[in-house]
């Protein structure tokens, strides 16, 4: 815990850094005048293939961030609910704990690319959803890192607050992907239909196994479970007819 703590404070420390350092980085950079029109064109050509790789980037980024290490850490901490060895539930709150981390960091990278790279006019659904989103992955962060021990006063209230924000942020995040992949077809006139399937596909099997998790315990129970014993129901536990229920009731007086 001590570990983490650490970790997510050099994080915090060091994507604040970023922050104050791209505007100073990007504010440096001058662009000379009194080319030919021939140079002009290649360097918006240039410009052009930059801005291209740099939106494909930092939608990487989010999607790795929002679509990957977000759900993983929440299906790993969710996993550890049925755990009851201590070794295994260190191992799934820490995969919950750095997948996290890692998920703040890459989200912090992708808004500092966008604040430096981009026009950020605010007049479509992705760049204002995602502002709010960024505000909430670090107040959510930041809740996390103040977790009470189990069984204080305001453990209850903090386990509320950090459950209903992490749905919100998950839920916002994955709506945004999808925002993203709409803003960044109408910016480059590619299509983005195979990607919205490949995206829609892992969404769905995230949440199938999400909601799966709370019936294994109760498929189990009913021996349907493919490639293991099924579970023998006892003899108190079939229905009989009355012929053979009276017929036990002899042979057992």
């Amino acid at each position: 815990m001590q570990f983490l703590q650490k970790l997510g404070f050099f994080c915090i420390h060091a994507s604040v850094l970023l922050l104050l350092v791209s505007p100073l980085v990007s504010s440096s950079q001058e662009h000379t005048k009194g080319a030919s029109s021939h140079e002009d064109n290649n360097i918006q050509k240039q410009m052009s293939h930059k801005l291209l790789f740099e939106i494909t980037l930092h939608g990487f980024l989010l999607w790795a961030s929002m679509g990957f290490l977000m759900p993983l850490g929440i299906l790993a901490i969710r996993m550890s609910h049925r755990v009851e060895c201590g070794r295994r539930l260190r191992i799934l709150f820490y995969v919950h704990g750095l997948s996290e981390l890692l998920s703040v960091l890459l989200a912090t990278a992708g808004a500092v690319m966008s604040f430096r790279n981009f026009n950020n006019s605010f007049n479509n659904k992705h760049q204002r959803v995602g502002v709010g989103l960024y505000g909430l992955i670090w107040l959510q962060a930041l809740i996390g890192f103040v977790r009470p021990q189990r069984g204080s006063k305001g453990r209850s209230i903090w386990f509320s607050v950090h459950w209903i924000l992490g749905t919100a942020v998950s839920l916002l995040g994955i709506l945004n992907i999808y925002t993203g992949l709409q803003a960044y077809h109408e910016k480059t006139s590619k299509g983005i239909r195979l990607w919205t399937i490949i995206f829609t596909a892992e969404f769905c099997f995230i949440a199938f196994f999400y909601l799966f998790q709370d019936k294994w315990v109760c498929i189990r129970k009913q021996g349907v479970i493919l490639g293991s014993d099924p579970v023998r129901p006892t003899i108190d536990q079939v229905v009989l007819p009355p012929e053979k229920q009276k017929e036990l009731v002899t042979e057992s007086c």
